[in-house]
């Protein structure tokens, strides 16, 4: 999300005076009902209470007490996950209170969820966000109710996938129209799927979940896609709980071109908030300090990671990434003649403004590639989300085998 600073703290009064926010992750909601039960902050009590304001949501899980949930009504969005069953920690910053609360937001309804699709640009010649003609600025900036408040279809539900549809009409800046359908399957991975995909032998004493949404977009329109005309791109932002020591690790290539990190979304990040380590971005994530960072494509590498150390949560987002394709779309909230030197991963901490806060959460983002296609053609952009708990010895192994360096680097 990109919200100019002058409009940021008139947002957050809003969200709060509507949703009555709480500001505490673990504390009941103000409007919750008696049938909600268990313990805050557990994957059971977010269970309870989604299976209360979103009666259609989905459960997979395995065996060993891995599990997600999945709300159809909203765009099919991983709401959250544990490793460990109902009694289990639940990972994804969720907002309870808006969740609960009736009210209508104009521009954007932040219900939180663990991972959620988007559409780029925001911004930009080619933006989905602003209307055509209009000024960048948060009085004109609406998220399409497409993906924000509408529903996704549910084609199929089983133990460990679910797969969602949705048609999708959009009018971007340059007064294009565009047709799409998105196809959205969420799998549940075993343990032998994810020692396989990273690539590592996962040490017996941690517990994990882990899951991927493989996202397809279709040009469902008579026209193609173009540059000229506006392209789009597939954009997932994991909303993740934070806490005061939590450190986001981004690999990035040293032999890539230009800057390394874009660090200047809402103001410069003051140096104790972000290093470059020779091959490392370390960020911190602790919800004290609104900011944002993105990694270009020639410097990219295909993961994201995060390690909060009390908590001994390791977490790994990997993604689907060409790296022949070099025109990512701009988010940024100007007009530029050439919109397609965006970033391939952003990282956000959310924070006060004026003593105003969304939530104690950070997130952890990729896009696809510019989706320049003909009638009937398709980009696809699969996403995982990895979390492994456990000692820190164990975790250690997998830093280094993931990361290429030790679990004592990852820190700020």
């Amino acid at each position: 999300m990109m919200l100019k600073s002058s409009y940021i703290k008139y947002f957050f009064q809003a969200v709060c005076i509507c949703t009555v926010f709480s500001c505490g992750e673990n504390q009941k909601s103000q409007s919750e009902p008696a049938s909600v039960s268990g313990v805050p902050g557990t994957f059971g009590y977010d269970k309870s209470f989604l299976r209360h304001y979103q009666p259609d949501v989905i459960e997979l899980s395995h065996p060993d007490g891995a599990a997600i949930l999945i709300a159809p009504a909203l765009q099919g969005r991983v709401m959250t996950s544990t490793a460990a069953g109902d009694s289990g920690a639940s990972f994804g910053w969720i907002n309870h209170d808006l969740i609960a609360s009736p009210q209508h937001m104009p521009h954007f309804h932040p219900f939180g969820g663990e991972e959620r699709f988007w559409l780029g640009p925001e911004g930009g010649k080619f933006s989905v966000y602003f209307k055509r003609g209009t000024n960048f600025v948060f009085e004109n900036w609406f998220v399409p109710k497409q993906l924000d408040t509408e529903p996704f279809h549910v084609v199929s539900a089983g133990n460990a996938e679910a797969v969602f549809e949705k048609k999708i009409t959009l009018e971007n800046y340059a007064g294009t129209i565009m047709e799409a359908q998105v196809s959205r399957t969420i799998r549940l991975l075993e343990r032998s799927a994810v020692a396989a995909l990273l690539g590592v032998s996962i040490p017996e004493g941690l517990q994990l979940v882990a899951f991927e949404s493989d996202n397809v977009l279709s040009n469902l329109g008579k026209n193609a896609w173009t540059k000229q005309n506006g392209l789009l791109s597939i954009w997932i932002l994991s909303m993740l709980q934070a806490s005061d020591s939590t450190v986001v690790a981004i690999p990035y290539r040293k032999e890539g071109n230009g800057s390394i990190v874009t660090d200047t979304y809402f103001g410069k990040v003051p140096q104790d908030r972000l290093k470059t380590d020779s091959s490392l971005l370390l960020f911190k994530a602790d919800a004290h300090h609104r900011s944002k960072i993105g990694v270009g494509p020639s410097r990219a590498t295909p993961v994201i990671a995060s390690y909060d150390p009390l908590k001994k949560l390791l977490t790994i987002a990997q993604f689907s990434m060409d790296t022949n394709r070099t025109d990512y779309l701009s988010s940024l909230w100007e007009y530029r003649e050439d919109p397609f030197g965006g970033d391939v991963i952003n990282a956000y901490n959310d924070g006060p403004v004026d003593s105003v806060q969304m939530g104690k959460f950070y997130e952890l983002e990729s896009s696809s590639s510019a989706a320049e296609l003909k009638p009937g053609e398709s980009i696809r952009h699969i996403h995982r989300t990895i979390h492994f708990i456990g000692n820190r010895d164990d975790l250690d192994k997998l830093t280094q085998q993931v990361l290429g360096v030790p679990l004592k680097k990852i820190s700020l």
